[in-house]
């Protein structure tokens, strides 16, 4: 076995271990999650994001009522749901992008809609939906599952180049990996779908209003303009209405 397989392996091993080593239960999930960050540094990665995603997206909006309320919603629904049992802190922002369909989290607690997602919904029960589901990006620590995932492709593509020696491998290990944390972003997703359903009807909310955000997404895809930064990782909108229909089953069940 060549010096360079072995150091190949060493590597590789090394980040499977500390992958699988680093895991936590997540008390409202209900699972347990591979993350290797704590939720203080998720939140001190947050505050520190901050800054560049209000730049990046044309600064906070101007409009203060239009702030005001989507902070009054967000945190409407932190303090209403058990996403107040969580240690974040929470913060909702209105960003002035007029192109960009979007709505994201950081961990840690910093949640943002774009100008352009905010203007297109009909009502605060829709506001809400986005919301609901963007809290449970933050609780469910996607972002912080995201990472220590990444840290673990990027390790074993590591592996593959000292193993090789070959840029070209080292390309399709990378692409192999970015398919693999697609899917699992895919996943993410549907999980925030049935966590905003739960926060929505625990907050009063009308979680069918979910539904309706899925339509403007919808919409605004197909109509000419810049396609939802939502429907780069996310399900297609049309595919997730059966799942949050169950979700809204299952929640004004319990």
């Amino acid at each position: 076995m060549g010096g360079g397989l072995i150091i190949a392996l060493v590597i590789a091993g090394f980040y499977v271990c500390k992958y699988y080593s680093n895991s936590q239960f997540n008390e409202i999930t209900g699972e347990t999650q591979h993350v290797s960050l704590t939720e203080e540094q998720e939140v001190a990665l947050g505050l520190q994001s901050l800054p560049a995603m209000v730049q990046q997206h044309g600064g906070l909006h101007p409009d203060r009522d239009g702030q005001r309320l989507v902070k009054q919603i967000g945190q409407r629904i932190v303090q209403n749901s058990d996403a107040r049992n969580t240690p974040y802190q929470y913060d909702f922002h209105l960003l002035a992008d007029p192109r960009v369909v979007n709505a994201f989290a950081l961990p840690g607690g910093q949640v943002f809609i774009t100008a352009a997602l905010f203007n297109r919904l009909e009502n605060e029960d829709q506001l809400a939906g986005v919301f609901g589901h963007e809290i449970g990006h933050v609780v469910a620590r996607h972002g912080a599952e995201r990472i220590a995932k990444q840290e673990l492709t990027q390790g074993l593509t590591g592996a593959a180049v000292v193993a090789s020696g070959d840029y070209s491998t080292a390309q399709a290990a990378q692409m192999i990996g970015n398919l693999i944390n697609m899917k699992y972003g895919r996943d993410q997703e549907l999980q925030s779908d049935d966590l905003g359903v739960r926060f929505m009807v625990q907050a009063g909310y009308d979680p069918e209003a979910l539904i309706g955000v899925m339509r403007i997404l919808a919409e605004a895809a197909g109509g000419g303009q810049r396609a939802p930064e939502w429907q780069s990782t996310h399900p297609d909108p049309e595919n997730r209405v059966e799942r949050i229909q169950e979700a809204i089953q299952k929640y004004r069940n319990q």
